[in-house]
């Protein structure tokens, strides 16, 4: 298999590395912030869960139901997964760059623009992932293939119980997809109240810091640059894994 095969060696050991490191049981770090996120959600007023569940609603929505995110040539990318992985790079730290700066606007802004950060963040992060399922090869156009998407979604900002749950769905992907129900019939399955806080638990720490005056506009670009290079690993590695596993029986 020459170079490819030996690169293909490399992404199989890195994979097995993040595999671990999801299935690690959760820190004395993350379990604070776990707690402190559960209190922080029963303290917010009802209004603001609504309006938050509402939001995320409506982004995923749009995002499996339209064709708002879909870029200009659907496959793109490399021929081998190395050129693939390459291209898909380059995507994601375009997207990190346009995040960050959108963080660092909105965090300058005060607190009301940095609860605006929270769909326009959103927004960013379903484009890009629009955008490297082209570069790896597979039509987002698909219900099926926009589903896959949203499982990458929650696998990267996901506790550590629901991550096992959609690690488990994405390694055993065509078995899962064959069980899909329609598009529309799994979206209205979605717990959208546990979806979105879900989310929040995942990335509060990091976007409650950008709203404290004087520091706002230096912690919302460095949040939104590591939230969208967290997503950007996580949608390479599950793509890679896809991958691999096609062509495993065929070695």
């Amino acid at each position: 298999m020459g170079n490819s095969g030996a690169y293909e060696r490399m992404v199989a050991a890195e994979l097995q590395a993040w595999r671990k490191r999801l299935l690690q049981r959760p820190g004395i770090l993350e379990r604070s912030a776990k707690l402190l996120n559960h209190w922080t959600n029963r303290v917010i007023p009802e209004r603001i869960q609504q309006i938050l569940t509402t939001g995320v609603k409506g982004m995923v929505h749009a995002s499996l139901f339209t064709a708002k995110f879909l870029p200009g040539n659907p496959i793109a990318g490399g021929k081998t997964l190395e050129e693939k992985d390459a291209h898909a790079k380059a995507v994601i730290s375009r997207y990190k760059r346009v995040a960050s700066a959108e963080g660092a606007g909105t965090g300058a802004g005060g607190l009301l623009l940095g609860l605006a950060d929270f769909p326009a963040l959103l927004a960013i992060k379903m484009k890009m992932l629009f955008e490297l399922a082209g570069h790896y090869g597979f039509r987002a156009d698909d219900a099926r293939e926009r589903v896959f998407l949203l499982y990458v979604f929650q696998l990267a900002f996901s506790g550590y119980e629901h991550r096992l749950k959609v690690l488990e769905r994405i390694e055993h992907w065509q078995e899962t997809a064959d069980g899909l129900p329609s598009g529309q019939a799994f979206y209205d399955e979605i717990n959208w109240r546990d979806f979105q806080q879900e989310y929040r638990d995942a990335i509060d720490f990091r976007k409650m810091l950008q709203l404290v005056p004087g520091i706002g506009a230096a912690v919302g670009a460095w949040a939104n640059y590591n939230l969208v290079e967290d997503l950007g690993e996580t949608a390479m590695n599950c793509y890679r894994m896809r991958i691999l596993r096609q062509r495993a029986p065929a070695e």
